[in-house]
């Protein structure tokens, strides 16, 4: 095992997490964790924690709100309130109306189903990044988070290493390429990849930690 094929083992083992495990979601092609997904990615594309995120989307699936059905028929006091109870504070107000006018769109144009949206791409990358950008809330940031972490689910995405991903890698002085990091990280699942690689992007520690373990 060679120094690089070292760090990404180390990663891996250390902090292959995906967010939506962390959040709770069991990831499958079906809709409900789907449209969870989305709704976690709109979360953390914000400037908040990561940790305040994922604590807000679990809030959200504890007060039922976990279809575009049930998140419009809340209301927007409600989608507040539970912000507010997973932490997610500076942006609760803003977040809800989002989150009821994304969950409004999803269901006109793509029958309250993702995998609509994903057929519609046609396996075009560019075009699906582009449809999920238009849901209220979905940035450029919301769209390689969803990305990211749907390509365990939808195998034709992989490997989906975005900028934030090879930024990781770079601070690990890990080859800046999807390929190749892909070939390092041998059968771990793409996704727990990406993921890992964030978070050595989104924290220092992590990063020397792993180039610590596999010196």
């Amino acid at each position: 095992m060679n120094r690089d094929e070292r760090v990404v083992h180390e990663l891996v083992s250390e902090y292959g997490r995906t967010y939506a495990e962390e959040a709770g979601i069991r990831l499958k092609d079906t809709p409900q964790p789907l449209y969870r997904l989305l709704v976690l990615s709109l979360l953390l594309s914000a400037r908040i924690r990561a940790s305040v995120a994922v604590a807000a989307a679990r809030a959200l699936h504890e007060d039922h709100l976990d279809s575009p059905r049930r998140m419009t028929e809340a209301g927007w006091q409600r989608r507040v309130d539970a912000l507010g109870r997973g932490g997610y504070r500076r942006y609760d107000e803003r977040t809800a109306t989002q989150l009821g006018d994304g969950a409004e769109l999803l269901t006109e144009r793509w029958g309250g189903d993702l995998r609509r949206l994903h057929r519609e791409a046609e396996g075009d990358l560019g075009e699906l990044a582009r449809l999920l950008r238009e849901e209220p809330g979905i940035g450029p940031a919301g769209a390689d988070i969803f990305l990211r972490e749907a390509q365990r689910v939808w195998p034709d995405v992989a490997p989906y290493l975005d900028g934030k991903a090879l930024s990781g890698a770079g601070r690990l002085g890990l080859p800046k390429d999807p390929e190749k990091l892909a070939a390092l990280a041998g059968s771990t699942q793409p996704a727990v990849l990406a993921a890992a690689l964030v978070r050595a992007a989104l924290d220092k520690e992590v990063a020397e930690d792993c180039l610590r373990r596999a010196a």
